[in-house]
């Protein structure tokens, strides 16, 4: 950001709809008060729901002696919307919010940091896999430009919390949701690549179909023109993207393709870019991912396909996108290896959200004991209910989306325990999974569902069934019997 920028809101009235706890209403309100605005923060959660963010804004404004912030709380009140000279929006605040329409400007914290950046932009959508991939790209970047990379968007980092003044050519990677991208004035994005993971039906309680849900996804590349990139899988979503896009399109997935992007060579084995595309001439090819990465999963190792081929188009060399996309470790709650104990591994998979996801993560560990369920989403649960088949024992959590899959799991004949109303009693029912389960077990929280009853958010779900296992594991022995 141009220091001219400093003080660019003194004395306007600024709106934060939905403070939240994923750090993009955050984030903003930050970002605003060092900037001059008068701030007003109103949520529909109470105070002790969301402390952890209102005790980080108020040090933070303390810490600029900045005007006091006023929370309005557990309600919205339409004349301060009317009264404010511009509303940031929350993502889940849906746009038809009568809230909404009696504002005089809606801005969002993705709309506020794009209209003052210069940096070279690479934003990644996608059902799920873009916060994997978006990370992975962010990762090899930073090792490229010894740490002048950002990374920031859906991925609980908003990007107005960057330093004011960014680095001379930077890079800055956004992961964008589709309801990011929604909100989005049309031609504010042009990003220099855009990713397109893994198309899904996700959401449909909020769009109806997934042409409403698709539609969003297609922001991203709207406004590029050919000096661009647009990166999206060989499936039919993707090509219809890459038809369409004004970038250069690629094309990535299990096929050699016929054009330009990428593909994973035989049964798994490594991934092969395929020119013209960065360095490479047509029909060259060159290795930009191993066959077996450091983080697990053939869904994944097809994300860092297309973090690779990003990386590609964006000058990286091959051998060095090789050996990024090798080395990096995954992240957080996505299929994230975080505990073992008597050569049971733990894994958290909170953020498979969508049936497909969560039927992902079984495949890639073999034969695991599976914890699933929780809210539905208006979504269809039979590719889950399928993979579960091969799981070793299921282990529902309550939930309205627990519910329809126990049906299919009546009908297929496979068992499971619950769905149990607390962490503590799902965690005792896998302890008693384990007790007949070999040596080299694994166990995922994999849920297929959202997170809300239960839990906060997919995070906090996250972190209490790290905190669940550590605690209940904690200097005994996991109980399998067999050698």
């Amino acid at each position: 950001m141009a220091t001219a920028d400093r003080g660019r809101y003194s004395g306007m009235k600024a709106l934060i709809m939905g403070l939240g706890l994923h750090g993009g209403g955050l984030g903003a309100a930050c970002f605003l008060a060092r900037h001059g605005a008068e701030l007003t923060v109103t949520d529909l959660r109470g105070e002790e729901a969301l402390r952890p963010s209102i005790e980080a804004l108020n040090e933070f404004v303390a810490g600029i002696h900045g005007k006091p912030v006023r929370y309005v709380l557990e309600r919205h009140d339409l004349r301060d919307f009317a009264d404010a000279d511009f509303v940031v929006k929350n993502p889940g605040a849906p746009p038809d919010s009568p809230f909404l329409k009696a504002a005089r400007r809606v801005e969002t914290d993705i709309s506020l940091f794009l209209a003052r950046n210069s940096s070279r932009l690479t934003a990644v959508t996608g059902s799920k896999g873009k916060s994997f991939t978006a990370s992975a790209i962010h990762f090899a970047l930073g090792e490229a430009s010894g740490g002048r990379a950002f990374l920031g968007g859906n991925i609980a980092v908003s990007p107005l919390s960057f330093p004011d003044e960014l680095p001379a050519a930077c890079d800055v990677v956004l992961e964008l949701s589709s309801w990011q991208l929604g909100d989005l004035p049309r031609g504010l994005l042009k990003p220099r690549t855009a990713v397109i993971t893994a198309i899904m039906g996700d959401h449909l309680d909020r769009y109806g179909t997934m042409d409403a849900y698709v539609a969003d996804k297609r922001v991203i590349y709207q406004a590029q023109d050919g000096g661009d990139a647009t990166i999206a899988g060989d499936d039919a979503w993707g090509k219809s993207f890459l038809d369409e896009t004004p970038g250069r399109p690629y094309s990535y997935g299990n096929k050699r393709p016929d054009g330009s992007g990428a593909y994973v060579c035989g049964d798994g084995g490594h991934c092969l870019a395929v020119g013209p595309v960065g360095g490479l001439a047509p029909g060259e090819t060159a290795r930009i991912v191993p066959a077996a990465p450091a983080a697990p999963g053939l869904h994944q190792k097809v994300n860092l396909m297309a973090a690779g081929l990003a990386l590609l188009d964006l000058g990286l060399p091959a051998p060095f996108i090789y050996d990024c996309m090798g080395r990096f470790p995954g992240i957080e709650h996505r299929l994230e290896f975080f505990h073992e104990n008597d050569g049971v591994r733990f894994y958290n998979d909170t953020a498979a959200t969508i049936p497909e996801a969560a039927a992902a993560a079984v495949r890639a560990l073999g034969s695991p004991v599976v914890v699933s369920g929780g809210t539905d989403k208006n979504l269809d649960f039979s590719p889950l209910a399928d993979a579960l088949a091969r799981a070793r024992s299921v282990v529902l959590l309550s939930g309205t989306g627990s519910v329809k899959l126990a049906r299919l799991l009546d009908a297929r004949g496979i068992p499971y325990s619950g769905p149990w109303d607390s962490l503590d009693k799902a965690v005792r029912a896998v302890s008693a999974a384990l007790v007949s389960a070999p040596r080299g077990a694994s166990v995922v929280l994999s849920p297929g569902c959202a997170s809300f009853g239960m839990f906060l958010n997919e995070f906090d779900r996250g972190l209490k069934w790290k905190s669940a296992i550590k605690d209940f594991f904690a200097g005994q022995p996991a109980p399998n019997v067999r050698q």
